[in-house]
């Protein structure tokens, strides 16, 4: 089997992934998993593609991952991952758009404007 190549985004956070048939193997920026991503949650969150079309542990995937916090770049490597199962399997698409792993989630950071603290809080406001 080739190499299947594609990237996934959430909020800042951009990851490319590299994904070919192995056993299991998953390296984030050159790190193994668990070192990474050390939480129990973000681990879960970047293996449900696998989980839902029953493929858990058939591929090695190595990935590049930047910007954003680690939990943007977990959700980004979960919609490559995603991404890369239907190019292997065109089947996996119809389960995996059942869970949205496949719909890029469009909301950012709102920006600051000129006159406030943040996007939208005011400055205090005294009446005497």
């Amino acid at each position: 089997m080739q190499v299947i190549n594609t990237v996934g985004r959430r909020k800042t956070a951009v990851a490319r992934i590299y994904m070919k048939a192995g056993n299991g193997d998953v390296t984030v920026n050159g790190r193994d998993l668990k070192t990474y991503f050390p939480t129990e949650v973000l681990q879960i969150i970047l293996n449900q593609p696998f989980g839902v079309v029953d493929s858990t542990g058939k591929f090695d995937v190595k990935v590049n991952v930047r910007g954003g916090g680690i939990a943007g770049q977990a959700e980004a490597v979960r919609m490559a991952i995603s991404r890369a199962l239907c190019e292997a399997n065109p089947e996996n698409r119809g389960p995996l758009k059942k869970e949205g792993f496949l719909t890029r989630d469009s909301r950012m950071v709102e920006r600051k404007k000129y006159g406030r603290r943040k996007a939208r809080k005011r400055f205090q406001f005294s009446k005497r």
